[in-house]
């Protein structure tokens, strides 16, 4: 019971000894406490009722001899069929998995600037003046403008 309760205490954090009102509630949905007589509104008013006054989490000892009778009272079961109902549970994940997306999976099918590699974050030169200004001689009219640019 008490490696259930760190589990889920510490799930999708570091490890801790202590634990909060989500992870408190996640706990008891995972372990399908949660549901039409015991609600999530009846879970978090029963973590406020049991945790210390000014604290934010509760510890193991809070949780075994405060919250299992209080939650068997409300089903109307023993505490030790809530214990089993809980060690049975271990926290999961449930996200989704993304569908292959046609324009970003397939590189054939990437347009402009994409196609060719896309952009580049380095400059030929740019600590320099060379990589700055056009010094081409043979290419320019008496007051510097290239053929392009008139």
């Amino acid at each position: 019971m008490e490696n259930v309760f760190y589990a889920f205490a510490s799930f999708g954090t570091a490890p801790s000894k202590e634990m909060d009102n989500a992870h408190f509630s996640k706990m008891l949905k995972e372990s399908k406490i949660i549901g039409k007589s015991f609600t999530t509104t009846d879970a978090d008013l029963l973590f406020n009722k049991i945790k210390s006054k000014g604290a934010r989490k509760i510890n193991f000892v809070e949780f075994n001899t405060k919250a299992i009778p209080e939650i068997a009272a409300k089903l109307q079961k023993t505490p030790d069929e809530i214990c089993s109902i809980i060690t049975k549970a271990s926290p999961a994940s449930n996200s989704t998995k993304a569908d292959n997306v046609k324009f970003h999976d397939d590189k054939e099918l990437y347009t402009g600037v994409y196609k060719a590699g896309g952009p580049t974050n380095v400059d030929r030169n740019p600590a320099s003046l060379s990589g700055v200004v056009d010094r081409r001689v043979a290419q320019t009219d008496a007051r510097g403008a290239t053929a392009s640019q008139k």
